[in-house]
């Protein structure tokens, strides 16, 4: 980036402030603030401040700290109503829950990472469950390998090697020849499916949406418990529903 004339290092070190708080969520100090983004004190005290002023930052309960402001879920707005694909996507996710009974999930696809979107609850949930704007690796996710399925495989091949690849529970699978087996799977079923890697006692069907051009940009997920559902049984129940809804959402004009 330092050889970018166009790049605004003073932006990216706001930006760097507001993302300190995807690393530790909950209230900040300026000493935290500046250590998690990686900026010096004299910087961050400035850069809050402003952030302060324009309602990116909020005061902590203390008066002192810092928590994310209120002006950041305007943006979150600004983003979720400027896709086509969202807007589209709607109706058909709201449908397909009410179908299944189950956790029916939109993620879009970053790369090394997918997002959510939208989430349509069940009747069991874990608290970050329900929150849009989640983001997971790809690698350990339904959806995630579902998209990765439809890239090359050299492609697929050169995510893996950026993955940030940890456990997010003892499940979590982590070695890679295991992993592009899975997305292997994936390639020639039209859809994943992952058992606790994410979430203990928890079964995800995932299948990917594609573009015009064929590549990914979201998937279909329909979230199950493994107390209620043996896995063979859940996938063959719900993977042709979500493979379903994900064509449907496919190759359309617009889509992003």
């Amino acid at each position: 980036m330092s050889e970018d004339r166009l790049f605004v290092q003073s932006l990216q070190k706001g930006l760097a402030l507001l993302e300190a708080f995807g690393r530790q969520p909950g209230e900040l100090s300026l000493n935290e603030l500046a250590h998690l983004s990686g900026i010096d004190r004299s910087s961050a005290q400035r850069m809050a401040h402003t952030l302060l002023k324009l309602g990116y930052l909020e005061r902590g309960t203390n008066g002192r700290g810092y928590t994310p402001g209120r002006k950041i879920l305007d943006r979150g707005f600004d983003f979720l109503r400027s896709r086509p694909l969202i807007e589209r996507a709607t109706p058909v996710i709201i449908e397909l829950q009410r179908m299944t009974g189950e956790r029916v999930d939109l993620s879009l696809f970053d790369g090394t990472t997918i997002v959510y979107a939208l989430r349509r609850q069940s009747k069991r949930e874990t608290f970050y469950a329900t929150l849009v704007g989640r983001r997971l690796q790809s690698f350990s996710t339904a959806g995630g390998r579902a998209c990765m399925a439809l890239l090359p495989r050299e492609e697929v091949n050169a995510l893996m090697l950026r993955a940030d690849v940890r456990p997010v529970t003892p499940k979590t699978l982590l070695d890679p020849d295991a992993i592009i087996a899975r997305i292997e799977l994936a390639r020639r079923e039209g859809y994943s499916v992952v058992q606790e890697e994410m979430l203990i006692g928890e079964v995800v069907v995932g299948a990917a949406i594609a573009g015009q051009d064929g590549r990914p940009v979201g998937a279909v997920h329909i979230a199950g418990s493994l107390s209620e559902w043996p896995p063979a049984r859940f996938a063959s129940r719900f993977a042709p529903l979500a493979i379903e809804a994900a064509r449907a959402l496919g190759g359309g004009s617009g889509l992003r």
